[in-house]
């Protein structure tokens, strides 16, 4: 496969939300769930996330469990999986946790929008920029970059929109949703799935593989 294995990793609440109306980074997760993903994130060589997650939440991605970050390192790996950021307008402040916490290689792919000055000076922070000359990341394109860069087993933490446009392109492998006990609410509120979405002939088709119960919530897994 040319492309990175990829999977989307979601914590979402029973109907259907991955965050408050507000946007502010919800927590949703049990903290059996944290400790799954910290192992996901362990395991995987780079972790995804689009513009408005990139921008408008600062993820840290890192491994938190420093058994886990050491038993990469006695693997020849790095302390914590490749950072990846995907935005039309790279407008990410120096002082981001994506750029300023933790040793990670960090890479960002963004488009002509992001001005050059704005390149130059995420370049000189050690982050690794690449630029297309469209107006949207070309994500094809994009996991043909990622695997050359030796991402084999991508993780994929949102938000909506990056999810869908992925799994429409027919570039995800596995979804895992853990949904939690708990309703948000919120017409405005973001889901799993953003976008401009798809009509019913159209909908995306995936085979369930495993279902399991977490701490008063459920653990799905989708195959595509």
């Amino acid at each position: 496969m040319n492309r990175p294995y990829t999977f989307i990793n979601v914590a979402m609440t029973a109907d259907g939300k991955i965050d408050t109306f507000e946007r502010k980074g919800a927590a949703i997760s049990s903290q059996r769930d944290k400790q799954r993903v910290d192992e996901l994130r362990a395991a995987a060589d780079g972790i995804l996330v689009g513009g408005k997650t990139l921008l408008g939440e600062a993820p840290k991605l890192t491994v938190k469990s420093e058994a886990l970050r050491e038993g990469r390192i006695q693997q020849g790996r790095s302390p914590n999986p490749i950072k990846i950021g995907v935005a039309t307008r790279a407008d990410i402040s120096p002082s981001s946790d994506f750029i300023a916490f933790g040793e990670a290689r960090k890479v960002i792919l963004t488009t002509s929008q992001t001005s050059n000055s704005q390149i130059e000076q995420l370049r000189a922070l050690g982050v690794e920029v690449f630029v297309e000359e469209t107006p949207r990341v070309n994500l094809n394109n994009m996991m043909l970059t990622l695997k050359k860069l030796g991402v084999d087993h991508l993780m994929v933490e949102g938000g909506g929109t990056i999810n869908f446009e992925l799994m429409r392109l027919g570039l995800v492998d596995e979804l895992m949703l853990y949904i939690a006990p708990m309703i948000f609410g919120g017409a405005m509120a973001p889901t799993p799935a953003d976008g401009l979405g798809v009509p019913r002939e159209q909908a995306l088709q995936m085979r369930l593989a495993d279902v399991e119960q977490w701490d008063g919530g459920v653990l799905l897994k989708y195959k595509f």
